[in-house]
């Protein structure tokens, strides 16, 4: 994949790398800059691993203090700055350029306060999402957003890309469940936006850096909202002879009334391919696979899974299969929660993220199938139905610089057909390069003048995460940043 094109880096920069290295190293201490090239190389990429680009150098910040020293440095010195998690990011959201300081927060990792009574945790940007719940399971609680890569995706991440994940349905975004954060902007100053409280006076500025994705400033703090652990949670499984059954049961079971906490969808080579994985019992014969889960006291969930099922029975499912113990409910989960990685060991993928309106979701999976068609490749779709978030993961050769290509393609197609049908190009993966040059498809010239605008206000130079969000020709068109010729 070559399509996306990054900013020209500044020569000037380039030159003086090893005075910003040795003005790093005075900062925050040798220990906490890498600088060969063996140690940069671990930072080119991110989880879209098609493009790479070592950074000009990477610092590891251990405190807010550190990131503001840091930052009040390359805002002085005109040096570029792309902030990053753990790396899983699927849209090229931390994609380095090569003038670029790349911040990694990983060492920043604490949990700062805990508040039960008042049902909030206070952490550092680099702690992961699962570690947030490992954090609070002992006195009944749990962090409801839940990304397939929870185990490594870090707080911070999930806040720039507002990630979401199986349980979103019923509990919302990242944005629903942030209620203060603590950034550092760049130029130094360290702010308080939000607090442990459901909502704050003045302007909603939490709303606008949740999901910015480091364009306005690296986030250092996070207040979350922790939740009690339900009484019961059990999912059933359903099983279809076509995909548009499945979907019609989608949006029959929303129509009714009923919000269960997670409703995942897997066609029939995602199911082939998580059984070999997880051998979680899943069936071959059917077309379409729904994991529909709900919670509550144990009389709930009991009547709301008959509910559902008897929703499911018009559309005549060929499996009905509900979890009777937390045994049977962890093994219904494994293979959707392994999917990703189970789909890696067979084939080089790409996954996409848009969103759609459920009532239009069968024909917009039976339009993915073309067009993966048309462009001879293979799809597999796992998704988070509930919500009409799409991840179709398109099948094909890394080392295939053609496949590559007309993945690539075929990914931008169907981006352009969610937002043809009322929907979104991105759920909770965010834009960073992946996106960025489709942003046009689903926003006028001036929506994109406003977002460019409130862009500059933080971040007057454009040295906050470069080459991402905003497409380049209309960059280049403002003049709000150099020229980009340069191909990722």
């Amino acid at each position: 994949m070559t399509l996306s094109r990054m900013p020209e880096p500044d020569r000037a920069v380039l030159d003086r790398r090893d005075s910003i290295v040795k003005d790093l190293e005075a900062l925050i201490g040798v220990d906490g800059v890498i600088s060969e090239e063996e140690g940069r190389r671990a930072f080119e990429a991110d989880a879209l691993t098609a493009y790479r680009q070592a950074p000009l150098a990477v610092a590891l910040p251990r405190s807010t203090e550190d990131v503001s020293k840091i930052l009040r440095y390359c805002n002085q010195n005109g040096v570029r700055v792309v902030p990053r998690g753990a790396g899983t990011s699927l849209c090229g959201g931390a994609l380095p350029t090569a003038d670029s300081i790349v911040i990694g927060t990983s060492r920043m990792n604490r949990v700062i306060e805990t508040d039960f009574i008042n049902r909030t945790i206070t952490v550092e940007c680099g702690i992961t999402n699962l570690a947030i719940t490992d954090a609070v399971s002992a006195e009944g609680f749990f962090y409801a957003p839940d990304p397939s890569s929870q185990l490594a995706c870090t707080v911070g991440g999930n806040v720039a890309m507002n990630s979401g994940g199986a349980h979103c349905l019923k509990y919302g975004v990242t944005t629903n469940n942030v209620l203060g954060l603590k950034m550092v902007l760049v130029d130094g100053e360290i702010v308080e936006i939000g607090g442990a409280y459901p909502d704050s006076e003045g302007y909603d500025f939490l709303a606008l850096v949740v999901g910015s994705e480091g364009q306005f400033g690296i986030v250092t703090e996070a207040t979350l909202k922790i939740v009690p652990k339900p009484e019961s949670a059990r999912p059933v499984m359903l099983g279809f002879s076509s995909c548009e059954a499945a979907g019609q049961c989608v949006a029959a079971i929303i129509g009714s009334g009923i919000i269960p906490v997670a409703i995942e969808y897997m066609d029939r080579p995602a199911i082939a391919v998580c059984e070999a994985y997880a051998k979680a019992g899943y069936p071959l014969d059917v077309e379409a696979l729904l994991i529909v889960e709900v919670e509550g006291y144990e009389d709930e969930t009991t009547r709301l899974l008959r509910d559902i099922v008897d929703i499911a029975r018009s559309f005549d499912p060929q499996v009905i299969e509900a979890s009777t113990s937390a045994e049977h409910s962890a093994r219904i989960w494994k293979g959707r929660k392994a999917a990703f990685g189970a789909m890696g060991r067979i084939s080089d993928y790409y996954c996409m993220d848009g969103t759609i309106p459920l009532a239009r979701l069968p024909e917009v999976l039976s339009r993915i199938a073309q067009i993966c068609a048309e462009h001879r490749l293979k799809v597999a779709n796992v998704f988070h139905a509930g919500d009409g978030n799409l991840h179709p993961l398109i099948l094909y050769n890394a080392n295939d610089q053609d496949e590559s290509n007309r993945a690539e393609l075929a990914g931008a197609e169907i981006l352009k057909l969610c937002v043809a049908v009322g929907g979104c190009l991105t759920g909770e993966h965010g834009v960073g390069i992946e996106k960025r040059d489709l942003m046009e498809v689903q926003f006028s010239p001036s929506d994109l003048a406003v977002q460019m605008r409130i862009k500059s206000v933080f971040d007057p130079g454009w040295l906050l995460n470069p080459g991402k969000v905003f497409p380049l020709s209309v960059l280049e068109a403002s003049g709000e940043r150099p020229a980009a010729d340069q191909a990722a």
